[in-house]
């Protein structure tokens, strides 16, 4: 059974300008309401609830494993990887990245590249001591861990 075709009349309103162009104005106002958060949220920030979810989602059996999970996301496998490796940071340190303030202009104050070498290190002690002197030092993070003997361990493969 085949239907036929429908067409729906409507009229709209506007104003027509110059060639006959209706513009239209919209009842929303100009400037951002004072409820809506200025900036946006750190890219880290949500990589991690990103990664917080996924774990989940692979705990539930929703998704079988990491490799069908990159597959679904259109990423590679290595990516994904990098964003789970955030589930190894000690859980103070995942606090402070998930409540990191907004950035109203320019670049985030820390970005993924910087926390692997200290998702690398699995000594949640050694990791806060990392993570205070890549605060201190505004993201130089090699050195620290070759402060700490790690010269040959996962954090310098990672990056360092």
């Amino acid at each position: 059974m085949t239907t036929a075709p429908q067409t729906v009349v409507c009229t709209v309103r506007g104003r027509r300008h110059g060639r006959g162009v209706p513009v239209f104005r919209y009842a929303a106002a100009s400037e951002p309401s004072a409820s809506v958060p200025r900036g946006r949220v750190p890219r880290v920030s949500r990589l991690l609830a990103l990664a917080l979810r996924l774990d989940e989602l692979v705990r539930a059996g929703v998704i079988v494993d990491y490799a069908t999970l990159a597959e679904l996301a259109h990423v590679s496998r290595a990516r994904i990887s990098q964003i789970m490796n955030l589930l190894v940071l000690a859980p103070d340190i995942q606090e402070t990245l998930l409540f990191l303030p907004r950035t109203e202009r320019g670049r985030d104050p820390i970005h993924l590249r910087q926390l692997q070498p200290l998702a690398a290190v699995l000594n949640w002690g050694q990791q806060r001591s990392l993570w205070r002197t890549l605060q201190a030092n505004s993201g130089r993070i090699c050195q620290a861990a070759a402060a700490f003997g790690l010269e040959n361990s996962r954090a310098e493969r990672s990056g360092c």
